[in-house]
Order: structure tokens, then C-alpha cells, then sequence
């Protein structure tokens, strides 16, 4: 039977249209029976409909920045494993959510099942990506099941060796053009712990910033990649796309505004000189213009401002 302290917690994302079709029917049937409840629903209700009636105003990019800035440094001081905390040490809590939730433990009753099919399959009949290596190694690896990547290199202008990780250490080799190669670059690019491979994978992915993955990987790259070589690495590369591509030139704009290393303000300040009359742009610049702690950048926003039009 569901308790009201249940029903308080979960109150709001019934309002939202938030629960399973199962928990919402078990919090109708229970706040018909409860005063207390009843009353709390009534009360979320009207203060959503109050909210509702508000305009919803578009954030500007210099709030979208400074979000994105903070939640990135929120996760990574967040503490690992909060998940597994939680279900080895508050079991009661993870079953309770199951039991409101039959379509969640069908689902992970056969992922369980599934697994155990494939770890007999991996067991009894190894691929052939795990016997040898070669052009074709990419193309038999899933990238759900590589570990890491080790390495990335370039032996020529049109040979690309990249050795990854599954249960053992694998190798793959291709052209830069080669879809898999590509692939497993991205993969780099975006999940590898180590600098160093990240930078030699992004200088890969320079080579090519037409395609539109592999621009999106450099934009991840820009925004969230710890190290500032990386990051330098992938603006250099977007630069010619600032004035063409509005993503990118977003994506500058919250170097410029954001990140912590002044190089890479720097740079990005120079690379939207191109751009410098877009408002968006413009509205940055007067604001560091103005107040930004850094000396030089504050002189060159004023002298890119001085030499704008008056807007009318």
C-alpha cells in the first residue's frame, strides 16, 4: 500500500505528467482516500497553474555559459558511484521504486538475460577482431565494448593507427577518411582519460572539421575537455566556421566569456573579430569592454567596440 510520505515526494512529477501510468493510478486511488494528501495535491496544482501563466523568457548566452561553467565543475566534484551507493546500501528504497515501475524491472530482467547471452557467446566464439588485427579491426568492434584508447597516431598522410582497448589491446588501421577510423576517433576525442590522446585524436579530427560529427566533437571538445591544449587545439579549428555557423560561434563566445585560461579567451576574441558587429557578439564585448578582469582583453574589447557603427 502506498504510504503519504511517498506520495508527497512524488506529488510533483505527478502534476508534470511524470510517472508511470502504474504509480499514477496508485497516487490517484490513495489521495482519494486521504484528506492530507489530497489537500497537498490541490495546493501543487495551484501553484503550477500560477507558475504556468508566466512567459518564458529565452536565457541569453551570457547565462548560458555561466550554467554550463557551473555544472561542469558540479560534476566533476561529485562524488562517484552515487548509484551503486545507493542500491547496494538503501535497497528497500531501489526495490520500492521497481515496484512502482513493472515496465523498469521487465526491462532489466532482459537486459540481464541478454547479457548473459552475449558473455556465452564472447566466451565460446571469439570474433575476429579479438584474433588479429588489421584495416578491417574497427569495423568488428562495437564501441560499447572498448575500454580505452591507448593510442593515436599518423604513419602517413592517409594511414592512421589507433590502438584501443577491449579485453585485451587491440589496433585498428585505416585512412583518415575511413568511416570506422573516424568513429573510433570521436570515440577518443570525447571518452579517453588520457590528454595526450585526446590531443593527438582532436589534431586528427582538425584535418577534417567539414563533417558534421566530427565539428560536434570539437565543439565538445571547446566546451568540456579539462585540458587547455585540447581546447585550444579545437578553437583553432572552428575558427573558420564562426561566421558561418551560429553553434560555433556560440561556442566561442562562452570561451571567451568563461574559460578559465586566458590563452584560449585570447584566441577566441580574435577569432570573433570577423563577427564583431552580430549582436550577440557585440553585447559580450561591451560588457567586457567594461569590467573584465583581465587587462588586455578588456583593451581589445574597447578597441573592437570603438571601431563598430552606433547602432541606431
Amino acid at each position: 500500500m502506498m504510504n503519504c510520505e511517498w506520495v508527497k515526494q512524488n506529488i510533483v512529477f505527478y502534476v508534470y505528467d511524470e510517472l508511470a501510468d502504474d504509480a499514477r493510478h496508485e497516487l490517484e486511488q490513495h489521495v482519494a482516500r486521504c484528506n492530507q494528501c489530497s489537500v497537498e495535491l490541490e495546493a501543487v496544482k495551484k501553484f503550477h497553474a500560477a507558475v504556468a501563466q508566466f512567459p518564458i523568457e529565452e536565457p541569453g548566452p551570457g547565462l548560458l555559459a555561466a550554467s554550463r561553467m557551473r555544472l561542469e565543475e558540479s560534476l566533476e566534484s561529485a562524488e562517484q558511484g552515487g548509484w551503486w551507493h545507493r542500491l547496494i546500501f538503501d535497497p528497500v528504497a531501489w526495490l520500492n521504486q521497481i515496484r512502482f515501475a513493472p515496465a523498469l524491472a521487465a526491462a532489466l530482467l532482459i537486459a540481464g538475460f541478454a547479457g548473459g547471452i552475449a558473455a556465452t557467446y564472447k566466451i565460446l566464439a571469439p570474433t575476429a577482431a579479438e584474433q588479429g588485427t588489421g584495416s578491417q579491426g574497427a569495423k568488428r568492434v562495437s564501441l560499447a565494448s572498448i575500454s580505452g584508447i591507448s593510442s593515436v597516431s599518423q604513419s602517413s598522410p592517409n594511414q592512421v593507427t589507433i590502438q584501443y582497448e577491449t579485453v585485451s589491446p587491440q589496433e585498428a588501421r585505416g585512412s583518415l577518411g575511413d568511416p570506422e577510423i573516424q568513429q573510433l576517433l570521436l570515440y577518443a576525442a570525447r571518452n579517453n582519460f588520457n590528454p595526450g590522446v585526446r590531443m593527438d585524436s582532436v589534431n586528427l579530427l582538425t584535418q577534417q572539421p567539414v563533417s558534421p560529427h566530427v565539428r560536434e566533437a570539437l565543439l565538445y571538445s571547446l566546451r568540456y575537455d579539462s585540458n587547455t591544449g585540447v581546447r585550444l587545439k579545437a578553437l583553432d579549428a572552428l575558427g573558420p566556421y564562426v561566421k558561418d555557423d551560429v553553434q560555433v560561434r556560440d561556442a566561442v563566445l562562452e570561451s571567451l566569456m568563461s574559460d578559465a585560461n586566458p590563452g584560449i579567451r585570447i584566441e577566441a576574441l580574435r577569432l570573433l573579430q570577423p563577427v564583431r558587429g552580430d549582436s550577440s557578439v557585440r553585447i559580450v564585448l561591451e560588457r567586457l569592454a567594461a569590467k573584465d578582469e583581465n587587462r588586455y582583453i578588456r583593451s581589445e574589447a574597447r578597441t573592437m567596440v570603438a571601431q563598430m557603427p552606433e547602432m541606431n
